[in-house]
């Protein structure tokens, strides 16, 4: 009778029901589908709309022109128009941008398939869970649509359990970088719009009731104590009870699961060694459901401000930073252990204890190298200079990532800052915008700080000002300033001053300015490295006299690819702000950086 109700119990498990986002992927039991697949370019959607525009998956009959469908013609005459085994392949994960040189500028729909092979267990469940698809992607396994999401940057999963066959299962995604005013982000923005499906491919396998998703970290405003939650999705009730093991703090707490699923939980703690840049501890835990173990790696830390002041573990902190773009030494979209620990090598080469990921959540690799390597972390979604503002679907959008983004990194230690926005626009909807944005952040985690790259300007006496309204909300005020490249001269950097109306903690969240590496002449020459080099000395003497400084993270580590910069035999299609050069070599500004951080770090 058990097995009988198990079975109808899995079979309520519709085709691709749509869960909540399960976390720490890694550690979970997990089959890769990364490697070698078939695409198909369809920038006129042949394979999604018949010629009278109507949408395929939404006909009743399935049509064997539809591309999810993988069909093949049955005979010599029957009329088919595609073959995913007859096209071509490609890397995923992988952007087409940097893999097919024909493809480097396409904005437009293509088509991938993955077939595999997958026998699943009796009474087991199983999740498809993709990291990141830019931008849109509608999904489909064995002609079956799972669903459709929206935002290039953040993971999302499907149930396919009662989908996937023993053999010859095919996947196919439809993947569309068409950039739209009303996306998150806009249609204008300073990065490449890196197609594809650009991070892990990964099937889940889990017990009928097992562990979705958990919180585990010290409570706020108290750090002996760890508080946190654990949510079981389709709990038994039955099977009501779970553990959470921490054997380095003899940690073994036991507590009942409510019947939405629920265990919050707050557990005392004696002698927590606490992570910091200088003691990046992580400490072995095991969350325990029903005999499922599930293991983590996770550091406690405090981090507040007080006044004007960031304390870390209770103690003053200097973010001695770095800004970072998510791109690989080859051009193309970021995506493996190797590429986070290149980038993150430098920035602790720079001496930085701190790097701003931006503009949009990076990969879940670099997040946890960061984890390990001691290096604070500002994560930030791509609400980017003029999202629509007044747009209900928008400001939905956003959210989603915001809290896609919590929900896969709320146990990393080394992300202290959840950053709304980037260089918007002051108005009364961007005001709602993002103060709505943060009264979510703090119902998904009220122990980080809550930050956004503001914009300045000068008041009548030739102050730079800080006023924009949004500060009131935040917990750090951070701002973009760029004297001597988009304005000012840096011959009269020691004579500008800036004032807040905040006392709040400031970071200076980018400066900078191009020069292309290796081109070398006077100070006074813009694109030269001794421009860039000049830039940086003046800009630091002003900088070091802002009120409430607590840290900057300047523009950029590295150069980064964007069809905005234009200049033949300079820019050539990159922003050249970066430290370092796209192919690895420091520029003279890399060492000026490097020397202040020194000081700083002395200080």
């Amino acid at each position: 009778m058990k097995k009988v109700l198990t079975l109808l119990l899995l079979a309520t498990f519709c085709a691709g029901q749509s869960q909540g986002l399960i976390s720490n992927v890694p550690n979970r039991n997990t089959t890769s589908l990364n490697g070698v697949w078939n695409y198909i370019v369809d920038p006129y959607e042949t394979g999604y709309y018949s010629f009278h525009h109507d949408v395929y998956d939404k006909q009743a009959k399935p049509s064997n022109a539809a591309y999810f469908n993988n069909y093949h013609a049955q005979n010599k005459q029957e009329l088919v128009e595609y073959d995913f085994d007859k096209s071509p392949k490609i890397n995923i994960p992988g952007d087409w941008t940097s893999q097919v040189p024909e493809l480097k500028y396409y904005e437009g729909t293509i088509w991938f398939k993955k077939s595999f092979d997958y026998n699943l267990k009796a009474n087991k469940r199983l999740f498809l869970y993709l990291g990141a698809i830019n931008y849109k992607a509608d999904v489909y396994l064995n002609g079956k649509k799972l669903g459709t999401h929206e935002g290039g940057f953040t993971p999302f999963n499907y149930e396919v359990t009662s989908i996937v066959k023993p053999k010859d299962n095919y996947l196919v995604i439809k993947a569309d970088n068409t950039r739209h005013k009303e996306d998150v982000p806009t249609i204008n923005t300073d990065w490449w719009n890196y197609g594809g499906i650009t991070r892990d491919v990964t099937l889940i396998e889990e017990e009928s009731s097992f562990i979705e998703d958990y919180t585990i970290q010290l409570k706020k405003n108290n750090n002996a104590v760890i508080s946190g939650f654990i949510k079981i999705n389709n709990l038994n009730t039955a099977q009501n009870q779970a553990s959470i093991s921490i054997p380095e703090l003899k940690i073994n707490y036991k507590g009942k699961i409510g019947t939405d699923g629920m265990l919050n939980f707050e557990i005392p703690a004696k002698k927590i060694s606490y992570w910091s840049p200088e003691n990046p501890k992580l400490y072995d835990i095991t969350i325990d459901f029903n005999g499922q173990k599930l293991n983590d790696k996770i550091g406690f830390r405090t981090i507040e401000t007080k006044e004007d002041k960031i304390l870390l573990n209770g103690k003053p902190i200097f973010l001695r930073g770095i800004s970072i773009h998510e791109e690989n030494a080859k051009g193309g979209r970021a995506n493996s252990q190797e590429d986070a620990l290149r980038l993150l090598n430098w920035a602790k080469e720079l001496g930085c204890n701190y790097v701003r990921l931006a503009h949009y959540p990076h990969n879940e690799n670099i997040i946890r190298e960061a984890d390990k390597m001691g290096l604070m972390v500002w994560e930030e979604i791509p609400v980017y200079w003029t999202v629509e503002f007044t747009n209900k679907n928008t400001y939905q959008n956003a959210e989603d990532q915001l809290t896609a983004a919590a929900t896969r990194d709320k146990n990393r230690a080394c992300i202290i800052i959840w950053s709304m926005a980037n260089e918007t626009p002051i108005s009364d909807a961007r005001n709602a915008f993002i103060k709505k944005l943060v009264d979510h952040t703090k119902t998904l985690d009220n122990t980080r700080l809550i930050s956004a790259a503001l914009l300045t300007q000068s008041d009548s006496a030739g102050f730079g000002t800080i006023n924009d309204a949004i500060g009131d909300y935040l917990d750090i005020i951070s701002f973009n300033q760029y004297l001597g490249w988009y304005g000012g001269k840096l011959e009269d950097a020691e004579k500008i001053f800036w004032k807040t109306k905040y006392n709040k903690p400031v970071i200076v969240s980018e400066f900078g300015g191009d020069a292309k590496q290796g081109l070398h002449g006077e100070k006074n020459e813009r694109w030269t490295e001794e421009f860039q080099e000049y830039l940086y000395i003046q800009n630091l003497k002003m900088i070091e006299k802002i009120p409430h400084l607590n840290g900057l993270s300047p523009w950029i580590l590295v150069d980064f690819r964007s069809p905005r910069r234009l200049l033949p035999g300079i820019q050539d299609e990159y922003n050249r702000k970066g430290l370092i050069s796209n192919d690895g070599n420091k520029k003279k500004a890399f060492y000026i950086m490097q020397n202040w951080y020194e000081k700083k770090k002395k200080e």
